[in-house]
């Protein structure tokens, strides 16, 4: 189970890693096999599926969007907690965003899910 301060603390952690534009801090969060999803991969990545699993592919898309994205920063709203994953509900560059996050036993990301006001 997931508690709230550890939930906090890691959606602090993860928005500060984002602002910071340092792509091995915000993959730290990250298990090595992460599946990713997001309608952006599909845009950005090429995938139609919308899906990417692993660091080094995930790497490459997130690479090529902060490239296109130069002035990104995100905005923490808040934070919701399940029981094995937590959802980061914060202010992007197009709007507001709800990021869930599925957690392995390590505390790191097995999966996340990105969804988008617009």
């Amino acid at each position: 189970m997931i508690d709230r301060k550890f939930a906090e603390r890691f959606a602090e952690d993860w928005i500060a890693a984002w602002n910071s534009h340092d792509l091995e801090r915000v993959l730290a969060h990250y298990s090595d096999d992460f599946e990713m999803s997001s309608p952006f991969i599909a845009l950005i990545a090429g995938e139609p599926s919308g899906k990417l699993r692993g660091k080094k592919a995930v790497r490459e898309y997130w690479a090529r969007a902060l490239q296109m994205n130069p002035n990104l920063h995100f905005k923490l709203a808040t934070t919701l907690v399940g029981a094995g994953s937590i959802t980061i509900y914060y202010e992007g560059i197009r709007g507001m965003v709800a990021e869930v996050v599925h957690f392995g036993p390590d505390g790191k990301v097995t999966a996340a899910f990105a969804h988008y006001a617009q």
